[in-house]
């Protein structure tokens, strides 16, 4: 988590210095800023030359947690212009300049603010306030488990109507297609019907009448392609064979191929559009890789290749896995399979 944390007064600037301090210790990345003319900064805290807007702008674009030490007036006013998404805006903190609260001001659960005050609290000796109705009541807020496991949520309609359910005493459904580490707690039914709840999965399924999707970064495909193939006619391949198996594309944590493709344009476009790395194997290692059934082996591509399935075999390799997702799938030059990484749903923090 890179954080930013800015202060008004001189006592502020000690607070600040201290705060970096104990986040830095935990492992957290940190900068301080003081915005007071003729202030004379403590060790590690830079003075701020520009305006309180400019900074917020700034830092609210690029880290991941801003912490406003002083009035939350003045943090609430700096942040308003810039607040977009419980999904994308970063965790705002607030304590005063005494140190004696620490505010979760913005994206309590998503973000990490919620957290973030009570490890702020900690660090300042202050007292935590954290007004989110499910922390407030002690019950699962399924934002925060997502969030803590980087689950992508597809519906966050659907999330705010599970919180409500939750707040308000009733059952929610948990389903999951990989294996439960740790008891689940009692507000979640996991063998009944119920109208609402969630299932973690690669897949677009539908356990519940309204089902909310937390889906891991599980998948890995496995691409081949003729050399030189169009970058976008690979990616819009890859996209539509993910589609037409029900595959949420933010699942995909890597893609695998051979090493003869490891400077393949198209593939590197297409690892970059998914935000991940692209893995190679060679032959040999490819060809060692234990397959069941669904693994089509061409003739031509060996001679190519040296090995008679490339795509299916490195999804398999990639995910340490003896079993496709999505076996071989051809279309324009491109092949495509996928298979799923050994993934487990761990219930406890």
């Amino acid at each position: 988590m890179r954080t930013a944390v800015i202060c008004f007064t001189e006592h502020g600037g000690t607070l600040a210095r201290t705060l970096c301090e104990g986040l830095r210790a935990r492992g957290i990345a940190c900068r301080a800023w003081i915005k007071k003319r003729g202030a004379v900064p403590p060790e590690g805290v830079e003075l701020l030359n520009g305006t309180l807007s400019g900074w917020t702008k700034e830092h609210f674009a690029s880290e991941d947690a801003l912490i406003f030490i002083g009035a939350a007036g003045i943090a609430v006013r700096s942040i308003a212009p810039y607040i977009r998404s419980k999904k994308t805006d970063p965790a705002v903190v607030v304590t005063d300049e005494r140190g004696e609260h620490a505010i979760s001001l913005l994206s309590g659960h998503i973000g990490g603010a919620n957290a973030l005050t009570l490890l702020t609290a900690e660090i300042l000796g202050a007292r935590p306030v954290v007004t989110t109705a499910t922390d407030l009541n002690g019950r699962f807020a399924v934002d925060a488990f997502a969030a803590r496991r980087d689950l992508y949520m597809d519906s966050m309609e659907t999330a705010k109507a599970i919180a409500a359910a939750l707040v308000e005493g009733r059952q929610v459904g948990m389903r999951s297609a990989f294996p439960v580490f740790g008891p689940a707690p009692e507000e979640l039914d996991t063998t009944g019907e119920q109208p609402l709840g969630f299932v973690v999965d690669v897949r677009r399924s539908r356990p519940f009448r309204e089902t909310l999707h937390l889906v891991p970064k599980a998948t890995v495909l496995g691409v081949g392609c003729r050399r030189g193939a169009d970058a976008q006619q690979i990616l819009s391949f890859i996209e539509r064979t993910l589609s037409e198996a029900g595959i949420f594309p933010e699942s995909v944590c890597r893609i695998a191929s051979i090493d003869l493709k490891k400077d393949e344009a198209g593939l590197l476009r297409a690892a970059e559009h998914f935000g991940v790395p692209l893995v190679t194997y060679t032959a040999e290692e490819l060809a060692a890789v234990e397959a069941g059934d669904g693994l089509e082996e061409s003739e031509f591509v060996r001679s190519v290749t040296g090995v008679g399935n490339v795509c299916g075999r490195a999804a398999l390799k990639s995910a340490g896995a003896q079993k496709l997702l999505i076996p071989k799938t051809a279309g324009g030059g491109v092949t495509v399979a996928a298979a799923v990484t050994d993934y487990t749903v761990c219930m406890e923090d």
